[in-house]
């Protein structure tokens, strides 16, 4: 008797520990997509762009100051003319069905005509949730990268 009351206990267990199904997963390379898809449209100063990556209470926090999509595209026309390239690494990515997030490091190298060029460093980090099958960008944190 002792033998099947273990044989229960075990087989309860591995029943209670293995049907629970795992959590459905998405594509992570999803979410680097729209990511740089959105740093594309600030090189590109396309707004229209920017704004279809993200959802509409998107906002961003960089070094202290609040920004929503419509503050970043003032800020854009009010450094006009530039152009800014930006490189990103050390991407570490979570995704599921229905949110994700990636931490990564960021560089940008920007040209203000006859005002000069200036490079700049951050770490930053962004969540993005699913929307009607669509990955949107609904916030990102951009700290300066200190020497």
């Amino acid at each position: 008797m002792k033998l099947n009351n273990i044989t229960f206990v075990v087989l309860a267990i591995v029943l209670l520990t293995g049907c629970h199904p795992k959590p459905a997963t998405d594509d992570p390379e999803k979410i680097k997509k729209v990511l740089t898809g959105y740093f594309e449209g600030i090189e590109n100063k396309d707004t229209a762009r920017m704004r279809a990556l993200t959802t509409p209470d998107f906002m961003l926090y960089e070094n202290g100051a609040v920004w929503n999509n419509d503050s970043a595209f003032m800020n854009i026309r009010r450094n006009m003319p530039f152009t800014v390239k930006y490189k990103f690494g050390n991407f570490k990515i979570h995704v599921d069905d229905t949110s994700g997030d990636v931490t990564y490091i960021n560089h940008a190298d920007f040209v203000f005509g006859p005002r000069g060029k200036k490079s700049l460093d951050w770490i930053e980090s962004a969540t993005f949730r699913k929307s009607n099958g669509e990955w949107k960008m609904n916030f990102l944190q951009a700290t300066l990268r200190q020497p």
